[in-house]
């Protein structure tokens, strides 16, 4: 299962340790509800949590700020522990593990050179223009607003998949893959290096799913469902539909994009459905009477 970041952080919100705690605790009880009886493992967004930590970094002149690939690290524990900690207040007798990720890329990735991931707050056009300019940042809309855009280079293994799996199977819910995971290069003698960047987590958690043998891809969102020519008067929510049919349309890049790409992904290798739809439905979203259901 992946959620958003914006499951801790909704549009708008201040970015807060008290509003992240609050809503998680409101969107505790449904992931609860889906972990009972089942092996679930959880990957969660970092895209306003790592850009905030990324504007406190530079706020602080007395020291070079730190790369993205340490920030990750910095949020899938802070998320991680959010997560964790309301998990545990609805499900006390449940084991719950959040595990630090690092996620294997390729140095010659051609999203290093175009870089299209959002993080950070959002802003008006006017805002985010006068920032780029500022601070040398690339933006791009995301919605009816504008974010900061990083390289998010293909996820092409998870370095802690074994412990995952041993986790997982001993029926701990793991927490893991946060943000993507750490994006790292791996040198011809198995030595890691990190890298500036940020991994989309819905891809993270379609790889990881595939490589478990997962049953099936959940991915909550913020959005009740996936939708054709969303933004337009023509606006249709699709129910339900084949994977095939999901990549003859057109979907926006930094938000809907890669989560219908991760499921087709899921559904094309494996054989198994999938599903689309919003955190506060979940569990309907999960017996299939909700959200946008992905089938072989």
């Amino acid at each position: 299962m992946a959620i958003g970041g914006n499951a801790l952080l909704e549009r708008g919100e201040v970015l807060s340790a008290e509003t992240q705690q609050r809503n998680m605790a409101r969107a505790a009880g449904a992931l609860a509800q889906l972990a009972d009886g089942n092996e679930m493992v959880l990957v969660h967004g970092n895209g306003p949590q790592v850009g905030l930590l990324a504007l406190e970094g530079e706020a602080f002149k007395e020291a070079p700020p730190f790369p993205l690939d340490v920030l990750g690290a910095e949020s899938q524990g802070m998320i991680g522990y959010v997560i964790a900690q309301e998990l545990r207040n609805v499900m006390p007798h449940r084991q719950i593990a959040t595990l630090i990720t690092q996620t294997q890329v390729d140095p010659d990735d051609p999203a290093f050179g175009a870089p299209s991931k959002p993080i950070g707050p959002v802003y008006s056009e006017a805002e985010a223009r006068a920032l780029a300019d500022e601070r040398g940042w690339q933006v791009a809309a995301d919605g009816d607003y504008f974010r900061r855009v990083v390289p998010s280079p293909q996820p092409a293994g998870i370095l802690e998949f074994q412990t995952i799996r041993l986790l997982a199977g001993e029926g701990t819910v793991v927490i893991c893959a946060g943000g993507g995971g750490v994006p790292v290069i791996v040198g011809a003698r198995g030595q890691t290096r990190g890298v500036e960047a940020v991994i989309d987590k819905d891809l993270a958690a379609s790889l990881l799913a595939r490589k478990l043998g997962a049953d099936r891809l959940i991915i909550l969102t913020d959005v009740d469902a996936v939708y054709e020519d969303w933004g337009t008067a023509r606006a249709r929510k699709i129910g339900e539909a084949r994977s095939a049919q999901l990549r003859t349309m057109s979907f926006a890049k930094g938000s809907m994009g890669p989560k219908v790409d991760a499921v087709c992904r899921f559904v094309e290798e494996t054989g198994r459905p999938a599903a689309i739809g919003s955190l506060k439905e979940a569990a309907s979203v999960a017996d299939g009477t909700a959200g946008t259901q992905i089938l072989p």
